[in-house]
């Protein structure tokens, strides 16, 4: 494996826990309970490109973050999103797909290589779309009729532009 860059030696996991250890040393606790401030939870792509933070205007505290391969709403989005809302009291929910995510770029095949690969099949599925909108829509109606869920009303989906920034609505119709 290469070093990182900028010359750091050791491996990238290495340069992590360094960079933890200059931040615990400084750190002082909030104070904070986990249940987000502002009452939402944010359902969003893993894609490194996005700061979800910086990009929605939040701080520490204000929401909870369910992040994963293409933003998609999956039984585990639904578990977690069951435990936010009913233990730790949020009632609202942020779908944010992107532009140009990887998602779109595969297939349901890549489910069927991998079990060639390994000599097992994945007990997911890929969740793989071609078009950002609908996928979206489909999420946003996977959460608005999950029985574990009590807070379905106010859910709402967006598309990330990764080369502006900004984020344009999508009509769940």
């Amino acid at each position: 494996m290469a070093d990182p860059p900028g010359g750091i030696t050791g491996t990238v996991t290495d340069r992590l826990v360094e960079a933890n250890e200059r931040y615990a040393a400084a750190f002082t606790d909030p104070g904070m309970d986990a249940r987000p401030v502002l009452h939402v939870a944010v359902v969003a792509c893993m894609d490194a490109r996005i700061d979800l933070h910086a990009a929605l205007g939040l701080a520490l505290g204000d929401c909870h973050t369910i992040r994963n391969a293409g933003g998609v709403v999956t039984d585990d989005v639904i578990r977690s999103l069951a435990i936010s809302q009913r233990a730790l009291g949020t009632r609202r929910v942020i779908l944010i797909h992107h532009t140009n995510c990887g998602m779109q770029t595969i297939t349901e095949d890549f489910r069927h290589d991998l079990e060639m690969e390994v000599g097992q099949r994945p007990p997911w599925a890929v969740e793989a779309f071609r078009d950002v909108d609908q996928d979206v829509r489909q999420s946003m109606a996977r959460v608005r009729t999950s029985p574990f869920l009590p807070h379905r009303d106010d859910v709402r989906g967006f598309v990330f532009d990764v080369h502006s920034g900004a984020l344009r609505e999508i009509d769940p119709a």
